[in-house]
């Protein structure tokens, strides 16, 4: 299996844990009988760090099925080499290190390092794109 499609499983494994990580924050907050409940009433507001862990979780969902269908083409097309490999670890590398960024409230690195993983998903497509 090619690297590319690792770090692909490996990225689907860093969104199952951002999942977890705020629905277990959430779950403290508002207690497991109104999780458990048809939450007809509001629930009370997310407190800091778990309202930060929700917009990074909503930040990753935005650029991955970008990434996914970047890796899955190149790798269709037989396209795959040094650019998709480095641009997929810069993706995977920048999406980690973007979590505990957003989570501790860190403004400009975590801008710098989302500008990261974007450019390694510029190098996939555009792999992709070159071979056309």
């Amino acid at each position: 299996m090619s690297t590319e499609l690792v770090l692909l499983g490996w990225t689907l494994v860093l969104a199952i844990v951002q999942i977890m990580l705020h629905a277990s924050l959430r779950n403290r907050e508002t207690g497991i009988d109104y999780n458990a409940s048809a939450r007809d009433e509001p629930a009370p507001p997310p407190g800091k760090v778990t309202a930060r862990l929700e917009r990074a979780k909503l930040n990753l969902f935005e650029t991955l099925p970008l990434f996914i269908g970047a890796v899955l083409a190149t790798h269709v097309a037989g396209v795959t080499g040094t650019l998709t490999w480095w641009g997929c670890w810069l993706y995977f590398g920048a999406r980690v290190v973007y979590v505990p960024l957003y989570a501790f409230g860190v403004p400009v690195v975590r801008s710098l390092v989302w500008l990261v993983s974007m450019a390694g998903l510029a190098m996939v497509l555009f792999a992709l794109l070159r071979a056309a």
